[in-house]
């Protein structure tokens, strides 16, 4: 009986070494598997540049809303250069410096004054003069009306592309007499904004080097 033990006893230890080796046997496979599907460490690019977190205090940057209405520009104009005509005499040029009148009724002097006031920014002034002598011109009522229309939308009513500094009741009385047309209709106001040009950019002129150059 004892025999068969030490029999049995030796027959278990043999079994019990064949399944450690078949256990080590998975696991060395199953190590090896693994280690295959592993993703290599990539190393950080020493020129990368660190990644900066926005500032808790930074004021955002505003954004255009999506239905924003774009600001309304001036209409462009095609404007007559002095070059489209004669160039006066010193002494016709020098008539320029006694009264605006002298300046404007010269085609060349009033491509020239309006050039200097293009460049200052401040052209609504002769642009409404020119257009209300065009419109004391005209005599076919179907086009005074249409010019009427243009010179309030564009130099009159309040918030227009052009609009000229009057006051208030010359504004009014401007607006009443576009309810019956007639070559006065514009008359006092137009009277108002050559008051302004003479007082200001007119003396501006006199001393600006488009007028210098044509006189010396």
């Amino acid at each position: 009986m004892c025999k068969g033990f030490a029999v049995l006893q030796q027959t278990c230890l043999e079994r019990a070494k064949h399944i450690k080796v078949k256990f080590g046997t998975l696991l060395q496979r199953s190590d090896h598997e693994h280690t295959e599907n592993v993703i290599p460490f990539q190393k950080k690019p020493e020129n990368v540049i660190p990644f900066q977190k926005k500032p808790e205090n930074a004021i955002p940057l505003p954004q255009k809303p999506e239905n924003a209405i774009p600001l309304p520009q001036k209409p462009e104009r095609c404007l007559e250069t002095p070059q489209k005509y004669d160039r006066p005499s010193r002494a016709e040029a020098s008539q320029w410096g006694k009264a605006l009148d002298k300046v404007l009724t010269n085609n060349y002097g009033l491509a020239t004054f309006r050039g200097f006031l293009r460049s200052e920014f401040s052209e609504e002034n002769i642009e409404f003069w020119v257009a209300c002598e065009d419109y004391k011109r005209t005599r076919e009522t179907s086009k005074m009306a249409a010019k009427a229309k243009r010179i309030y939308k564009e130099f009159i009513q309040t918030g227009a592309h052009w609009e000229v500094n009057i006051d208030h009741i010359t504004k009014d009385v401007t607006v009443r007499n576009l309810g019956r047309l007639t070559p006065m209709t514009f008359d006092l106001a137009q009277r108002q904004v050559f008051a302004l040009m003479e007082k200001d950019s007119y003396r501006r002129f006199l001393k600006s080097n488009q007028y210098q150059e044509i006189i010396k």
